[in-house]
């Protein structure tokens, strides 16, 4: 990919110096909602917020799909295998979403399908299902999260508020690329929410 479509990123954020920025638009990511109901029944994008809502009981974003019912931002656009990649935005989740997925690194080795997945579960976020609170609290409050993957060595970082969370290693797969929404999990709430704003995708510099 050409750097000359990027903006450099300002030096003055630790996390991302030596990092790119790469356009964001809908060229880059598509909405993946329930199959049977229009897209604005379950997201929309006003005054720079993407509001995306799903219920337990919505069927899955194909008809073909065994999965659980979801309403991501798919950056498929950005789909990479080698390098180090960013994804930076401001999240907020109501109190009552519980058992849900809001964030995700897809593509892995089988039989998994993620490298990484943050879920929420009774107001806290976790490292998949319970295994390791990354943040608590987090309820009606926007915080700042960056997720930064380094493909070839594997290792994958979740920033908060600018503040090293979570260091874990990804589980490979052909390529990977950033998610997030809500995917309902288990034990789900029946309604399940999340915001986001000012999303970013960065790549750094060879």
């Amino acid at each position: 990919m050409s750097l000359s479509r990027c903006q450099s990123v300002h030096n003055d954020d630790p996390i991302t110096r030596g990092f790119v920025s790469l356009p964001f638009n809908q060229s880059y990511y598509h909405i993946q909602s329930p199959y049977d109901l229009p897209q604005e029944k379950r997201y929309n994008f006003v005054n720079g917020v993407h509001r995306c809502w799903v219920y337990s009981t919505d069927k899955p974003h194909t008809r073909t799909s065994r999965t659980k019912p979801r309403t991501e931002i798919a950056i498929q656009g950005y789909q990479y295998n080698s390098g180090t990649w960013g994804f930076e935005a401001y999240g907020y989740v109501p109190k009552g979403t519980s058992g849900v997925s809001i964030m995700q690194v897809f593509g892995s080795k089988p039989p998994t399908a993620t490298s990484l997945m943050l879920m929420v579960y009774d107001g806290n976020l976790h490292y998949y299902s319970k295994s390791q609170v990354v943040l608590a609290n987090i309820y009606d409050k926007w915080f700042k999260l960056n997720v930064i993957d380094d493909f070839d060595s594997g290792k994958i970082q979740v920033y908060i508020n600018d503040e090293l969370k979570l260091e874990v290693l990804g589980r490979g797969g052909k390529y990977h690329a950033f998610k997030c929404g809500v995917y309902a999990q288990r034990n789900a709430s029946r309604h399940m929410k999340s915001c986001w704003r000012d999303i970013k995708i960065f790549r750094k510099r060879a």
